[in-house]
């Protein structure tokens, strides 16, 4: 009997210590100013997780490297569930190209879950003799580089998707970079420069106005919001290159936490209001357990590695 009192006296305590997690505010780190694509959707996820977990989640931006300064802050956090980080696909891509980026995602992230889905699309100048991915391919391999594309930075996504493009499809076009979207979108509407990787929330409105038009979304299925733009997977199959939204923790973060966690998470992205949001930013949930974020995680860092090191792109 003594030895069954010891044991419950032991167990009591840590399950208390399990449930009473979090005990304080959650912060939530965002690799992005105010006001962008991503500070949208951790606002939008921030009251349903707050409500959730009985605590405020509070949002913390730490804009700087296209998400690395946040990730290396996340990186070096106390694993005790409290400090967290909405991250996407260029985060992960991020050690490739950056020599002075010391984090590692698969070591030193703790997946959580999956958030959403944010494609890009290709688009061209009005002008340019092209409306089709298969009639983009000819037009950059009858005339080898005599055009050029516009990104919003070297190393970003939008610059390692049209590299994966020029891989899978045996073209080439030189890369201008730009000091972010609004920069290059002038460029890219005149013609200046004629093909372009933006987000396809941004691409909607020019093409409707007819001062863009749409080749192609970088999604492996066509958009909901979009039917009759292609995916490029129907001419390229297995081409994906749609940035993933997902939610780390340090790693090192209690099993507890993470299930807790990945359960609000989930439960959030299936709200009505939630999923109606996100429409209106082009993202499309994508929920996943931890071990599918782990997975994909992997995938997409070795991924992007090899485009990176194909490319020979390198941020100095």
């Amino acid at each position: 009997m003594k030895a069954v009192l010891l044991l419950l006296a032991m167990v009591v305590p840590v399950a208390g210590i399990a449930q009473e997690y979090p005990v304080r505010p959650v912060r939530m780190l965002v690799g992005y100013p105010p006001g962008g694509g991503m500070d949208t959707i951790a606002r939008v996820l921030a009251p349903k997780l707050s409500e959730a977990l009985g605590q405020q989640l509070v949002i913390e931006n730490r804009p700087g490297a296209s998400g690395g300064v946040a990730a290396e802050a996340l990186a070096n956090s106390p694993a005790d569930g409290h400090v967290l980080m909405l991250a996407e696909s260029g985060t992960l891509a991020l050690p490739s190209v950056n020599p002075k980026v010391t984090f590692d995602p698969v070591r030193q992230f703790a997946p959580v879950g999956g958030v959403c889905m944010l494609p890009m699309a290709f688009v061209v100048s009005a002008a340019f003799p092209a409306a089709s991915t298969s009639e983009l391919i000819a037009a950059l391999k009858a005339s080898p580089g005599k055009y050029s594309y516009a990104s919003p930075g070297v190393g970003t996504l939008q610059h390692l998707a049209f590299e994966l493009f020029k891989r899978r499809a045996g073209i080439d076009a030189l890369h201008v970079p730009y000091k972010g979207a609004a920069a290059m979108m002038p460029d890219l509407m005149s013609g200046q420069v004629p093909i372009g990787v933006i987000s396809a929330l941004a691409a909607m409105g020019p093409v409707r106005a007819g001062r863009l038009r749409a080749i192609a979304v970088t999604s492996p299925q066509r958009l909901p919001s979009a039917p009759d733009w292609p995916a490029m997977a129907e001419t390229l199959p297995g081409f994906s290159a749609a940035p993933n939204v997902f939610v780390v923790a340090p790693a090192g973060t209690p099993a507890a936490a993470i299930r807790r966690l990945s359960s609000v998470v989930e439960k959030a992205l299936a709200s009505p209001d939630v999923v109606e949001s996100f429409a209106k930013q082009g993202a499309t949930p994508t929920p996943g357990t931890p071990d599918e974020l782990r997975a994909q995680i992997a995938e997409e860092v070795k991924r992007w590695a090899a485009v990176v090191k194909d490319a020979g792109i390198r941020i100095d």
